[in-house]
């Protein structure tokens, strides 16, 4: 597997595989929640400058990607009242066929990479209860959990929980 910068030729094939990663979790949340989330994930967001787009591939398919967002994008403008200093692990996304097999631990150990490479101490992330391997992933790797940069993007009772690991 080789992990390296997503080339713009690939960001369809890249917001495909977020966006069937991501419906795994659509029965688990209100209809208006997952498209909410939806835009998200297939939004131009991931392509302002200060993001890195990361993909791990092997024999020519991609099997996962990921955004590492710098402190500098507000990501969650208007949800959060303080600034995060440090980058941010968005977009997360997994072949369903390559599960289990490391390529979300790749991705973001990478990110770790590259944040300690800029200069930074700790990397955030945000997600919800309804994605619970991922949060189980993302403790058993050592992030921590920081409730005061949650929030409620649709008051529909879904917090976005956030996560830092320091390094």
């Amino acid at each position: 597997m080789i992990i390296r910068d997503a080339v713009p030729a690939e960001l369809s094939t890249i917001r495909e595989l977020r966006l069937a990663a991501y419906e795994e979790h659509a029965t688990k949340i209100p209809e208006d929640h997952f498209q909410a989330l939806k835009k998200s994930i297939l939004s131009d967001g991931d392509i302002e400058t200060g993001v890195e787009r990361i993909v791990v591939e092997d024999d020519g398919e991609i099997l996962g990607s990921v955004a590492l967002f710098s402190p500098a994008i507000k990501a969650y403008d208007g949800l959060l009242e303080d600034e995060l200093g440090y980058p941010e692990l968005r977009m997360l996304a997994t072949s369903s066929k390559t599960r289990g097999k490391g390529v979300a631990t790749l991705l973001i150990n990478e990110c770790i990479k590259r944040a300690k490479e800029n200069g930074f101490s700790e990397m955030g992330l945000h997600t919800a209860d309804f994605m619970e391997n991922a949060i189980k992933l993302y403790e058993h790797l050592g992030f921590e959990r920081l409730p005061q940069f949650d929030f409620e993007p649709a008051n529909d009772g879904i917090i976005v929980k956030a996560f830092r690991i320091r390094f």
